[in-house]
């Protein structure tokens, strides 16, 4: 789930989106020990298998409705938490955002048609830590051009997970992200951006997908970061609805959103909302279901999942 990007003003920072404005006396960035990290794998296993689960749960004439309770039946299984539902009162258990509709959407009684594409935001708490994890699918098929957004969305964030390395700062992540977003004739979203996420789902530092030439903060090994490029095929420009959650594009063209909780290594950037780091006990729960095969959001080759 994003944040709304934060600008610093006058020693506090103030939301782009609402205006509001508070005061911090220091923006700490939380360096996960070796003990949160065993954590945070398994919850963000937990988060990306539900997601899966989720994204092969959607085909044309399903409500976005039936996609959340579906959402929580498998939280439920796996013995966690939304780490969304109640969150600022938010009321869904995932974020469902359909076509021009960004991030943040409310499920409802809507029911998704063919050749619609739809974003799944899936957060968990697991063991004390949040997995935070995010795809856009397509509804039975797409055009040409909503699966080029969907492919540029993907290889953009997989393009600012490379720069998450050990002395690089957050704006090397932004650079890559915008620079494959813009080269792709796509703009990306300014007012929500990427966060550090721990014990809890918005950590320090903010992570936007486009570089405003400000100072950010070097990356250090520990550190834990949910990177999500928000990619729209028009305008960058958006607005929320009076719902107060949902964001859309405000040109009425489609968006698209893909997100990994990523670790800072003293070598390469490691996902911890992989499947492989499904904690053992509950690898044994699964092992006598009827297997099915999912494109891979992340893996190419699609990797199987087991649903009851």
């Amino acid at each position: 789930m994003d944040l709304w990007r934060k600008v610093v003003s006058g020693g506090g920072f103030r939301s782009a989106a609402s205006g509001s404005f508070w005061f911090l006396l220091q923006a700490v960035i939380v360096i996960k020990n070796e003990d949160d990290i065993k954590a945070m794998r398994e919850a963000g296993a937990v988060a990306n298998t539900i997601l899966r689960e989720v994204a092969a749960f959607v085909q044309p004439g399903k409500t976005t409705k039936e996609l959340d309770d579906f959402a929580a039946e498998r939280i439920a299984f796996y013995g966690c938490k939304s780490a969304f539902l109640g969150y600022r009162n938010y009321p869904c258990n995932i974020c469902i955002s359909v076509n021009e509709e960004v991030v943040h959407g409310i499920a409802s009684l809507r029911a998704l048609l063919f050749g619609d594409i739809v974003s799944l935001d899936v957060g968990v708490c697991y063991s004390g830590f949040v997995g935070d994890n995010a795809l856009t699918a397509a509804v039975g098929g797409c055009g040409v051009e909503d699966q080029k957004l969907l492919d540029v969305t993907e290889k953009s964030l997989f393009e600012g997970i490379s720069k998450a390395v050990v002395g690089n700062r957050v704006c090397d992540i932004s650079r890559a992200v915008q620079g494959c977003v813009e080269g792709n004739g796509m703009s990306v979203v300014r007012e929500f951006v990427g966060h550090g996420v721990g014990r809890s789902v918005h950590e320090e530092p903010q992570i936007p997908n486009f570089f405003d030439g400000g100072k950010s903060p070097k990356l250090k090994a520990g550190m834990t970061l949910a990177i999500e490029p928000m990619v729209n095929l028009g305008s960058a420009q958006v607005e929320v609805l009076s719902d107060g959650w949902t964001v859309l594009t405000r040109d009425g063209r489609r968006s698209a959103h893909f997100e990994h909780t990523i670790l800072v290594t003293d070598g390469e950037p490691k996902l911890l909302t992989c499947p492989e780091n499904m904690p053992s006990a509950l690898k044994a729960r699964l092992s006598s279901w009827c297997p099915i095969i999912v494109a891979g959001f992340g893996c190419r080759t699609g990797i199987t999942l087991w649903l009851t």
